[in-house]
């Protein structure tokens, strides 16, 4: 998505959680704090730890296994084809440092999606 679309989808969560009883909206927000990601550590995991934290930092927990793996690989067999893991590893991973706040946004887009829907389904529950 583009940083207008991840915008746009932004807003209409929003409006979606400004329709919310008071006491719901409340927990939406104390709930959202606690499970939003922040694209400066993202982006600083990438950076620093090309070792795949940075897709455990999303709960990404298969991308970041094989990244950790294959940098672990790369580590062990440095003196063959291990420094070219490591290069490929890094290469792949590029794109995620330059993206890292469209990635960052998206993820946080789906936080709030899941959130507003555990929500509603909670008050269509407790209504019934």
């Amino acid at each position: 998505m583009t940083p207008e679309q991840l915008k746009d989808e932004e807003e209409q969560l929003r409006s979606q959680v400004n329709q919310l009883s008071n006491d719901t909206r409340k927990t939406f927000y104390q709930q959202q704090q606690q499970r939003i990601k922040d694209p400066d550590t993202y982006a600083v995991l990438n950076w620093f730890f090309v070792t795949g934290l940075h897709h455990f930092y999303l709960a990404n927990n298969p991308r970041g296994m094989v990244n950790l793996t294959l940098m672990l690989i790369g580590l062990l067999l440095i003196e063959s084809v291990g420094l070219l893991l490591i290069l490929l590893v890094f290469l792949i991973e590029l794109p995620q440092l330059f993206n890292s706040q469209q990635i960052v946004h998206a993820y946080n887009n789906r936080v709030m999606k899941t959130l507003l829907h555990e929500l509603q389904e909670s008050n269509k529950l407790s209504s019934s």
